[in-house]
């Protein structure tokens, strides 16, 4: 059965009329005499009966009507769901971003996306860009904040990739320190010093520095979250790499020292989609609000 046919069977039965249907929905007569001949011979019943002055629901008429109400009520919720998505009185956004992004560039851009849409159902996933990425590919997030060095540069034929901003690597030192009254230091200048890692087995990767030619870094302690191993240091038992994105998350018994550039390679930060997919109605606006966050941080 056609929706429209449903539509002109409805109205038929609303009236009691068809010259009145046809009136009400702009047909003409024939045309909507037809549509009803149409849903008698494909329902194999009489659905009126024809009067001297109007029509009559027959009792296979009378079924149907139930039944034509229901579909008719089921389609126009779904328009109205339909456009509250598209106008973004409804609807979810599913957000995933790798840890120190989720310090203050992705909390802010949600606090601003909640206040202008506050009937969207927000969620956010904070895990690294291997996982993040996953999560995109198997349907589990809408769009992630994530990150690559230059050098290793993201699948850009899968993921849709929305530069965000280039994040540097900043040094965190004790306020007592030798060096805390600098501005830039190099990573010469740190030999010797016990640096605190996430890692034991990937600290390059993780401290994601140019490491000068016979530097080795000396690893003591390896803590995985951001407010221990800034502990670590606040409490004199080394140094560490942070991101600048990270900066909120400093204890104020720390310096941050800049790295210099010939030591530090940028990390590159992209708002990730899936590539030749259409995205959800809230994405749009959430990865401009990113953008503007990205801009005021940078």
């Amino acid at each position: 059965m056609q929706i429209q046919s449903l539509e002109v069977f409805h109205a038929v039965a609303r009236h009691g009329s068809i010259t009145v249907a046809a009136r009400a929905l702009r047909y003409t007569q024939s045309a909507v005499s037809r549509q009803i001949a149409a849903l008698e011979a494909e329902t194999g019943a009489r659905l009126f009966d024809r009067l001297p002055r109007g029509v009559a629901l027959t009792e296979e008429g009378r079924c149907l009507l139930g039944h034509a109400d229901a579909v008719l009520d089921r389609l126009a919720t779904a328009q109205r769901d339909l456009a509250a998505l598209r106008g973004l009185g409804a609807g979810r956004l599913r957000v995933g971003a790798f840890p120190t992004a989720v310090a203050a560039l992705v909390p802010r851009a949600l606090s601003a996306f909640r206040a202008e849409y506050p009937e969207v159902t927000l969620s956010l996933v904070e895990g690294r860009t291997p996982q993040l990425l996953e999560r995109l590919a198997d349907g589990d997030a809408d769009v992630a904040v994530v990150s690559a060095p230059p050098d290793q540069p993201l699948d850009g034929s899968r993921f849709a990739l929305r530069h965000l901003l280039d994040e540097r690597l900043l040094v965190a030192v004790p306020r007592t320190h030798r060096l805390a009254r600098r501005r830039t230091v190099r990573l010469t200048e740190l030999t010797g010093e016990s640096f605190v890692v996430g890692s034991a087995t990937a600290e390059e990767t993780l401290l994601r520095a140019t490491l000068p030619s016979g530097f080795q870094p000396r690893i003591d302690i390896v803590a995985a979250e951001w407010t221990g191993k800034l502990g670590c240091v606040a409490a004199g038992l080394g140094v560490a790499l942070v991101p600048a994105l990270a900066i909120r998350a400093t204890p104020a018994d720390l310096a941050l020292l800049r790295l210099h550039r010939d030591d530090a390679t940028v990390r590159r930060v992209f708002a990730a989609t899936l590539a030749g997919r259409r995205t959800p109605p809230a994405v749009e606006p959430f990865v401009h609000m990113l953008t503007t966050e990205a801009a005021a941080l940078s």
